[in-house]
């Protein structure tokens, strides 16, 4: 190489794939004239750094030594790339594997690019709170912590092939300024430097660092002369690092366009200097020919020997060498925004919050939240950034009212009509250095809310934010999440609920009562959780076929919407809304509406009352139903068990079409004799919006039951009727309507909200999904009443019918059920009760039923894709909905649509077996 190929190979100039074609032609001219050694890449897009990287790989007589500032992933400078949590939320990590995985993606996405050095990890112990330019990208305060994990992410890179590059040495971690506006000074004595500060440099040197950055920083304990730059220092560079400490990997400037470097000498002086401290790399000079020139001037003047310069060039040519840039190939263009933004990172960067997340105070146990029953809850946001990923994934697990006002007194009023009450304080997730302070106004509203209810904080921010309260006492908890990003809202949410554990340990001190190391353990009340399916082990690419059979349904009008989840393992996968609530398509299908489930009725209200009865020993499967109504005392269902009745092995007639019998047989309308368009004493049971029944009438249809026959011999047939006689037993033997218990017993404690009798009570008109138009009964619409016919003449609370709900809440029922009767901290009921009505006790007699259970067929054709295990259960409902649950396979499935709209007799979604072929894609997406 000649002289000035030599000395180019000490430049790595910065260049953005988003610059102009003037600015990235400046880095092809530096590239021919003079040979530099590499480019560090900054902001831009993946696809044109790679097309940008091949073209300058292309002219470059030798191959350059591609970096890049990735601290914490591609995302923190490319667009459509991923980005993994700040260090100072890794550092909350206590499983440093996750950490060294951490590294290990993201090599392997700069291996992608065509990268082959990352600036990363930073190894500055951030002692100071008020650094403006370390702080998040610290991963602590403690040196051991920040070398622990420092060493976990190196090795994880460098395992990848990606050189680590420790920064900012010897410790920016402890300043006020920031080095690219001035030069800040460190100005304490080289023992405490050696102590602190370069503890993190001697672990990771032991372990075969790559590259090191020297910062811009004055340092008077190390280097004499006044306001030195440490990256110029000789002492610091030669005498401290390569001597002292045996760094033999390459040495970088900081940027040398940093107003701590640049402000101290001209550009091309600055570099000489740099290069004669020590330095191998001199990063992003302001002038690469006239620094060139000031290097080459020195070296025939005798001030750089061949010797020294030679050095720095092997180095550099050895560092390509092990890149591998010896059998160069350019970048694929192919695939390339796929495999830098894969399933596998997203689910490695749900892991890193949820290990994350640091619980530093919890008085009385306030966390996680219990009996939802006796709380009345309130979220309350501060801050200047959204909330809104928190409160919607708190409002997956209770009924949270977000509470607004603009004046202190106004807040304090309304929150007076609840008993906890979650503040999150959300400040800007764009950066590792945006504002993060809370404000006066925000501390004394914080205070008093706090001094009146029991209050959970949650801080979205860098732990320093509570550095300004002056006191935390009369907080019962408070919650570090250490960011406002989507993630950390939701896995927050959840950790509230105790649908996660409280793992993490915080990093730095937060004033006298939070030291290093602070964070409380919960434990899990095995609540619904939510994630990614490869998070248990499930194949994200498999379950997206899911959508083109969805989206066949509703092209081919078999239903005008869906609501659909998948659940595993106790954590929710697959969460979907399709369509809209008619085929006018004026209102989409939102995660919040309700449907009417029909039958699902029956194992999400009556059957868990009926679990329960018997588990408290007040009633048995051989309990019969003479017994339990007196009414059917000499009738001939006097001996039918709730066993038989249940597995629908009791000759009892499928249903009774009750309406039928009181329709006028001329006008084909609802007989005057027994409804009414308005409500009276006499008519009180209201079907539809203005239509009543007789209030007498309601005891007619349980003797109607009574006294209708039996079918003339034994076998299985599906019937509504044990429900009906069911409904009467409960409601008797707790002096309560079934609306009221199942909500007492179940719903409330639970947590399911959104699930009851009578929405039109409870819900605006246009969160309910409509049913049908019924030309036949009602004569309109039913739109927030109950679709069933014999329900909607109990008046919308039927055993067998009645109950609107939505998928989610769904799901945490069968939850329960998965749990062995267990949610929320709370056991409703025994397991073995349960795993008598989960038992097929007719088998033998091709009774495939369980006790109000369905269960799997027994020969070919049935109500699931027969891919399931014997062991699973559920039930499917008139209107277009079904739900599944697996206990082998942990794996909940739950489908809501409204098929039945606008007419009943449309059967598609039943003929074309839509539900159990979105169920079999569900089973061949398990991964493991």
């Amino acid at each position: 190489m000649t002289l000035k190929e030599k000395v180019g190979q000490l430049f790595m100039v910065n260049v953005s794939s988003s610059d102009s074609k003037k600015e990235t032609d400046k880095i092809k001219q530096l590239i021919e004239e003079y040979t530099i050694g590499g480019v560090i890449f900054s902001k831009g897009g993946p696809g044109r750094q790679a097309r940008l990287n091949n073209k300058y790989q292309d002219i470059s007589k030798v191959p350059l030594l591609i970096g890049i500032d990735a601290e914490w992933g591609l995302g923190m400078r490319l667009d459509s790339t991923q980005a993994f949590p700040w260090n100072m939320t890794l550092g909350a990590i206590q499983d440093d594997d996750l950490i060294e995985e951490t590294g290990r993606q993201i090599g392997r996405h700069c291996k992608r690019l065509g990268i082959h050095m990352n600036f990363a990890p930073v190894v500055d112990i951030n002692t100071n709170p008020k650094n403006p330019i370390i702080g998040n990208r610290s991963f602590g305060e403690n040196k051991e912590i920040v070398a622990q994990k420092a060493l976990a992410f190196m090795k994880g890179m460098q395992r990848e092939g990606i050189m680590a590059n420790a920064k900012h040495f010897p410790g920016h971690g402890d300043t006020d300024t920031d080095s690219h506006k001035t030069l800040p000074t460190i100005s304490f004595d080289a023992k405490r430097i050696d102590s602190i500060e370069l503890y993190p440099y001697k672990q990771l040197i032991k372990e075969g660092l790559s590259g090191a950055m020297v910062a811009h920083l004055n340092i008077p304990s190390l280097e004499s002369r006044y306001n030195y730059p440490s990256s110029i220092s000789k002492k610091v560079v030669s005498t401290l690092l390569k001597d002292s400490l045996k760094f033999e990997g390459l040495i970088f400037t900081d940027a040398l366009n940093m107003k701590g470097a640049s402000d101290f000498k001209s550009p091309g002086e600055i570099d000489l200097a740099a290069f004669l401290a020590g330095n191998d790399v001199l990063l992003m000079s302001e002038d690469v020919p006239l620094a060139s020139q000031k290097i080459v001037s020195a070296y025939y003047a005798g001030a750089i020997t061949e010797e020294r310069l030679s050095y720095s060039v092997r180095k550099i040519l050895l560092a390509k060498y092990k890149a591998g840039l010896n059998s160069y190939t350019p970048v694929s263009l192919g695939f390339l925004h796929e495999e830098l933004n894969s399933v596998k990172n997203k689910t490695l960067h749900h892991e890193l919050v949820e290990n994350s997340l640091t619980i530093l105070k919890n008085e009385r146990a306030t966390l996680p939240i219990k009996n939802l029953d006796l709380k009345k809850i309130a979220y309350v946001s501060l801050g200047d950034d959204s909330g809104e990923p928190f409160y919607e994934e708190l409002q997956k697990y209770a009924k949270v009212d977000w509470v607004k006002a603009n004046q202190l007194g106004e807040m304090i009023d309304q929150l007076s009509n609840y008993n906890y009450v979650i503040v999150g304080f959300h400040k800007s997730n764009a950066s590792p250095w945006a504002a993060y302070k809370f404000k006066d106004k925000e501390l004394v509203w914080l205070y008093e809310i706090a001094r009146l209810n029991t209050t959970v904080l949650n801080v979205f921010a860098r732990p320093y934010a509570m550095l300004d309260m002056l006191t935390t006492t009369n907080l019962e908890g408070v919650l570090m999440a250490y960011q406002n990003s989507t993630v950390a809202q939701e896995k927050a949410a959840q950790l509230l609920f105790g649908a996660l554990e409280a793992k993490g340990k915080l990093p730095v001190g937060i004033g006298p009562d939070f030291p290093v190391g602070t964070g409380l353990e919960t434990r899990l009340l095995k609540r619904l959780s939510y994630g990614l399916p490869e998070s248990v082990g499930m194949n994200s690419y498999k379950l997206a076929r899911i959508d083109s059979i969805v989206d066949f349904a509703l092209q081919e009008k078999m239903t005008p919407g869906v609501q659909l989840v998948v659940a595993r393992k106790g954590k929710v996968i697959f969460n979907k809304n399709y369509g809209y609530h008619t085929y006018d398509k004026f209102r989409k299908v939102k995660g919040s509406d309700v449907y009417d489930v029909a039958s699902l009725t029956k194992i999400l209200a009556t059957l868990p009352l009926t679990i329960e009865l018997k588990d408290k020993g007040i009633i048995s499967l051989d309990s019969k139903v003479g017994k339990l109504l007196p009414a059917f005392k000499d009738s001939n269902k006097e001996h039918i068990t709730i066993r038989s009745m249940l597995s629908h092995y009791a000759k009892l007639k499928a249903w009774i079409p009750f309406y039928v019998h009181t329709m006028d047989s001329v006008t084909k309308k609802p007989d005057k004799k027994y409804y009414r368009t308005t409500r009276s004493k006499e008519f009180n049971i209201q079907v539809t919006n203005n239509l009543y029944f007789r209030s007498d009438m309601k005891d007619s249809l349980i003797l109607k039951i009574r006294d209708s026959e039996l079918r003339d011999r034994l076998r299985y047939k599906y019937s509504d009727l044990p429900f009906y006689l069911l409904q009467e037993y409960i409601e008797s033997h707790y002096g309560n309507s079934l609306n009221k218990l199942t909500q007492q017993h179940f719903y409330k404690p639970l947590g399911a909200s959104n699930t009851t009798y009578l929405p039109l009570t409870k819900f605006k008109k246009k969160k309910i999904v409509p049913t049908e138009n019924d030309r036949i009964f009602r004569g309109e619409v039913v739109h927030g009443y109950v679709h069933d016919q014999g329900a909607a003449m109990l008046g919308g609370v039927g055993g067998h019918a009645g109950l609107f709900t939505n998928a989610n809440d769904v799901t945490k029922i069968m939850q329960m059920y998965l749990n062995k009767g267990y949610y929320g901290g709370k056991q409703y009921f025994g397991e073995q009760t349960l795993e008598e009505f989960n038992t097929c006790h007719y088998c033998h007699k091709n009774v495939r039923r369980g006790v109000g259970f369905d269960k799997p067929q027994l020969g070919d054709v049935g109500p699931t894709c027969g891919c399931i295990s014997m062991s699973s259960f559920g039930h499917s409902g008139f209107t277009g909905t079904f739900t599944w649950a697996d206990p082998e396979e942990e794996i909940i499935y739950v489908f809501l649509s409204n098929r039945t709209y606008p007419n009943a007799a449309n059967r598609k979604l039943i003929s074309n077996d839509i539900r159990s072929e979105i169920q079999r894609i569900i089973y061949e997406a398990i991964d493991y």
